[in-house]
C-alpha cells in the first residue's frame, strides 16, 4: 500500500492551434493547485427476460471527466483552455480610492494618478466621513463633482476646496497583464486540450479534453479566491 498526500500537479495544454502560434503557445499551469478529481462514469445495459432479476449486465457508455480547484488566477489558462480566443497586451484595471486633496484655490480640479489611461468613474467621497459625493455635469454646491472622461481630471465646487477625498475609477493600462475579448463564436465552437496531472503516486494523461460547460471563480472575505475548471 501506498500512501499520498497533497494535490499534486496539473497542466494542460491547447491541441487544437497550430503549434507556435497564437492562440496556443505552451501548456498552462494550473497555479496553487487545491484539489484534483478524475472521474470514470459508465452506464450498465441490464437485460431482463420474464424474471425480476437480469439473465446478463454489460457495460454502456462512459466519459471521463475532471475537476480541479486552484488559487493561482491566469488569464491565459482561460484564454487557451476554455475560450479558445487570442487576447491582446494590457489589462482592465481598478484603482481603489485614491487618496487625493481638492485644491485650496481654484481650479478645483484633480487629475487622477492613472489618468493617461482613464476609462471610468466609480465614485468618489469625503476621506475623513466615507460621504458620497454626487456626480454632476456642472458642479453648483458642495459634495458634487464632475468628471471628464478622455482626460481623467475631476472637478469639485469651491465649498469642498482643501477636503481630503477618495476616488475610485477603472483605468486601461497597456502593459502588465493580459486581456480577452469574448465574442459570440458560432455554436460548435469548442477549444481541445491534453491534460497532464502529476500526484504524490501517480501520473495521469489524458491526450483529448473539451472543457465543461461551465468554469467559475469564486471569493470570500476571509479567505483566498479560487478559480474551478472542469473537463
Amino acid at each position: 500500500m501506498e500512501l499520498s498526500f497533497g494535490s499534486g500537479l496539473l497542466w494542460g495544454a491547447r491541441t487544437d492551434a497550430v503549434i507556435g502560434s497564437t492562440p496556443d503557445d505552451g501548456a498552462r499551469m494550473f497555479g496553487v493547485l487545491q484539489d484534483v478529481a478524475i472521474d470514470f462514469d459508465f452506464t450498465n445495459k441490464p437485460l431482463w427476460g420474464q424474471y425480476q432479476f437480469p439473465v446478463a449486465i454489460a457495460r454502456g457508455q462512459g466519459k471521463i471527466s475532471g475537476k480541479a480547484k486552484f488559487a493561482q488566477i491566469l488569464a491565459l489558462t482561460y484564454r487557451d483552455l476554455f475560450w479558445g480566443l487570442s487576447s491582446a497586451a494590457g489589462q482592465f484595471a481598478v484603482s481603489f480610492n485614491e487618496a487625493q486633496s481638492v485644491p485650496g484655490s481654484s481650479t478645483y480640479t484633480i487629475t487622477v494618478t492613472n489618468s493617461a489611461t482613464y476609462n471610468d468613474d466609480l465614485g468618489v467621497i469625503y476621506a475623513s466621513t466615507g460621504k458620497r459625493f454626487t456626480r454632476v455635469s456642472s458642479v453648483a454646491a458642495a459634495g458634487q463633482y464632475s468628471v471628464n472622461f478622455s482626460t481623467g481630471v475631476y472637478t469639485f465646487y469651491s465649498g469642498d476646496a482643501s477636503a481630503a477625498v477618495e476616488i475610485s475609477y477603472t483605468y486601461l493600462p497597456v502593459t502588465g497583464g493580459t486581456k480577452i475579448t469574448i465574442t459570440n463564436q458560432l455554436l460548435g465552437t469548442t477549444p481541445t486540450f491534453a491534460m497532464r496531472a502529476s500526484g504524490p503516486s501517480s501520473t495521469r494523461a489524458r491526450r483529448r479534453c473539451v472543457p465543461a460547460p461551465t468554469a467559475s471563480r469564486s471569493t470570500r472575505a476571509s479567505t483566498f479566491a479560487r478559480a474551478t475548471a472542469s473537463s
